[in-house]
Order: structure tokens, then C-alpha cells, then sequence
């Protein structure tokens, strides 16, 4: 079933490592609400009336929404769109904004599932990305949600920082399942090119990253969350049995998406769009009922590209006879043959059907799914 992601473009501060797109200045944040919801009364016909089976409000940081301004937007999604009844509907929050009043708020509201943006449990690690919140709020947190009502939470962490060793890591890793929560998304550091951290690294001012420290971290983290009752389903995403995300999963299996607000990628199945990244032209666009953005049609070449890419990095794996049946014998027989050397080498296994990634395999995956792409 198809999912609707909304960015909230809005942050407190800018984090050193996101290249995200978001705004520090909330002026606009009233006449962006009304934006969204003309967006969604332009664009109500996208899926075609199927169920809507998730909801995702991302950012940015759309923890940083009134209650009222949250109710405003639910009201405005279920009248344009049909949600299922168990639909997931995640919201990401940020530590700092999750006080006793705020989590009453959402408890009443329909988000159902928190994802909460704690990076590291150190506070020397926080600093140096420009997070807004402590250790001890990125503790305390979740325990309160908890309190709230929340049973569907996943956590955020970030591994390969400068001068995080291999205990420091064990150590976050620790932490993070003493507090029970059900999902864990934990991402390498990537140090994108006009982010405040590449300007930093490229001044001397923090160290480059060590590929062979964020391995080692890959190694435990995949070792600490096996003991510890999670399921690697995707290569940064872990779950605990039936507590898989349900919205990204969806985004790897193919699956139709909608997505409202600056900078969102909407997909269905035939093309891909997105709208401009720039909170005053998305405000004038929608003001007219106008779409401010790009569409690219995708060719065969591009749709069999995309599911190597993103069916190689799950649990699932790629499925051979779904690349025979839907992108033709060619095809079949390139991704065939181009396996054949990391099958051979341990980095990818075969069974029955589907090529998955070995754990070695999954350290250089973007490489692997390069040399599988139809060029």
C-alpha cells in the first residue's frame, strides 16, 4: 500500500553533518502550513484513492509543530486521502522537544510511532555535530515517551565519528538497548560536500574519517544488535520482530509514495518528482496552485537501476525472477553475470532466487549494486 511523507522544513539549529533541507528561521512556518495543505488538496489524486497505509512526518525537525498546527494537518489528510485504519504514522522528534507537555500533545494526536534524533549517547559527540540537546536528555527521553503511552519508538545513532572507539561505541550500543525500544536506525558518518563539517575537515579543525574504524563499528553493531534480539532488515535499519518500519520499508520494495512540502520526492511507479527545495517559491507556488518542481519519467534501464539499488541493501534481497519477468532475458542475463564475481568472493550468497548481500558485502554495497546497473 502507499505511503505520504511530509517534510517539515524548520530546525533549531543546523547539525554539522546534515545536508537535509531546513530553515533555522521560523517566520514562515504559518504560511508553509497553509502551503502543505494546498499541496494536498492539488495533489489528492496521485495514488489514485488507494489506502494510504503510512505516514511519515520528517525534516527538518517537525517536532518543532503546535499541536493545533498537527491537527490541522491530519484533518486535512484524512479528508483528500484514505488512511487505513492501522495505519503507521511516524513522526520525527528531537530529544529537546520532548517534555511532559509535548508528548501529551502527540499521545492524543494520531502519530503512533516516534523516531527520536539521538545521534550518541556521549556528549563530546554532540558537540562537535551541534546537536541541540545532552546525554542526559537523550536518556531521559525515551523513558518519558514511554510514560506517554508510545510502545513504537525508534532511536536514531550515528557511528564512525572522529575519536569514537570501539567500548565508546559498545557503550552507545549499550545504552540504547537498556532503554527497550523497538527500532534502531544507526547510519555511518557521511561527510557531504556544503555541510558545516566538510568546511570544518576541509580547515583541519575535526579529523577525516576512518573507513577502517567506521568498519570495525559496522562489525559490532551488527554483532551487539544480533545478541540483543534485533533483525538487520535493511543495512542501517534494525527491528525487533514486527516492529520493522513499515514507510521505509515500503520506499525499498517499490512501493508508491506522495510527498508533500520543499525538497519531497513523490514516486509512482512510472516516474519520480520532487519539489524545489526553497520554503518562499514552494509558499508562492502552492499560493497559485502551481507545482514548483521537477519530474523525470523513468526509463526501464532506470526502474531496474532503482530496484538493484534498493532491494540489494534488505533483508529481502533481489529477486532474480522478478528481473527476468520485468526487465527481460537482457537484463536477466547482465545482472546474472555481473554477480557472479561477488558470489564468488563471498560478498554476495545466492538462495534460491535472490542475490543478498554477506555481512562483508553489505560494507561495500553502493559498489556492488554499481557494477549490477544496466549502463
Amino acid at each position: 500500500m502507499p505511503g505520504i511523507y511530509i517534510h517539515i522544513p524548520y530546525c533549531k539549529q543546523a547539525c554539522h553533518y546534515c545536508d537535509f533541507y531546513f530553515s533555522t528561521s521560523l517566520q514562515t512556518k504559518p504560511l508553509l502550513l497553509d502551503a502543505l495543505v494546498s499541496e494536498m488538496r492539488l495533489r489528492k489524486d496521485y495514488l489514485g484513492g488507494k489506502v494510504v497505509q503510512t505516514v511519515y512526518l520528517g525534516g527538518g525537525t517537525p517536532s518543532l509543530l503546535s499541536g493545533e498546527e498537527l491537527n490541522r494537518l491530519f484533518e486535512e489528510l484524512q479528508q483528500h486521502f484514505v488512511l487505513a485504519q492501522d495505519a503507521e504514522i511516524t513522526m520525527e522528534v528531537n530529544p529537546d522537544d520532548l517534555d511532559l507537555t509535548r508528548l501529551k500533545s502527540l499521545a492524543g494526536s494520531p502519530v503512533n510511532r516516534l523516531s527520536i534524533g539521538i545521534q550518541s549517547f556521549r556528549d563530546e559527540d554532540l558537540k562537535r555535530m551541534n546537536r541541540a540537546h545532552d546525554s542526559a536528555q537523550a536518556l531521559s527521553c525515551v523513558k518519558r515517551a514511554q510514560d506517554a503511552g508510545f510502545s513504537n519508538i525508534s532511536i536514531d545513532l550515528i557511528y564512525g565519528l572522529p575519536d569514537l572507539s570501539n567500548e565508546d561505541w559498545r557503550s552507545n550500543l549499550q545504552k540504547a538497548f537498556a532503554l527497550e525500544v523497538q527500532h534502531i536506525s544507526s547510519y555511518c558518518l557521511t561527510v557531504e560536500p556544503k555541510t558545516a563539517w566538510a568546511k570544518q575537515l576541509r580547515e583541519g579543525l575535526v579529523p577525516a574519517v576512518d573507513e577502517e574504524g567506521s568498519s570495525a563499528h559496522f562489525r559490532i553493531m551488527k554483532e551487539e544488535m544480533n545478541w540483543n534480539g534485533f533483525i538487520q532488515y535493511e543495512i542501517s535499519n534494525f527491528g525487533k520482530e514486527h516492529f520493522f518500519s513499515k514507510h521505509n520499508s515500503n520506499y525499498w520494495k517499490g512501493e508508491h509514495y506522495l510527498g508533500l512540502g520543499p525538497s519531497a520526492h513523490s514516486f509512482n511507479g512510472l516516474s519520480r518528482q520532487w519539489n524545489i527545495a526553497n520554503n518562499n517559491a514552494y509558499i508562492r507556488a502552492m499560493s497559485v496552485g502551481v507545482s514548483d518542481g521537477e519530474k523525470e519519467i523513468l526509463s526501464e534501464q532506470q526502474k531496474y537501476n532503482e530496484y538493484v539499488m534498493t532491494s540489494l541493501r534488505t533483508i529481502w534481497g533481489c529477486d532474480l525472477d522478478y528481473v527476468r519477468r520485468m526487465f527481460g532475458e537482457k537484463i536477466y542475463g547482465h545482472c546474472s553475470d555481473e554477480s557472479e564475481f561477488y558470489l564468488n568472493s563471498g560478498k554476495l550468497v545466492r538462495k534460491g532466487n535472490l542475490l543478498l548481500l554477506s555481512d562483508e558485502g553489505m560494507l561495500v554495497a553502493d559498489r556492488i549494486a554499481s557494477d549490477l546497473f544496466s549502463v
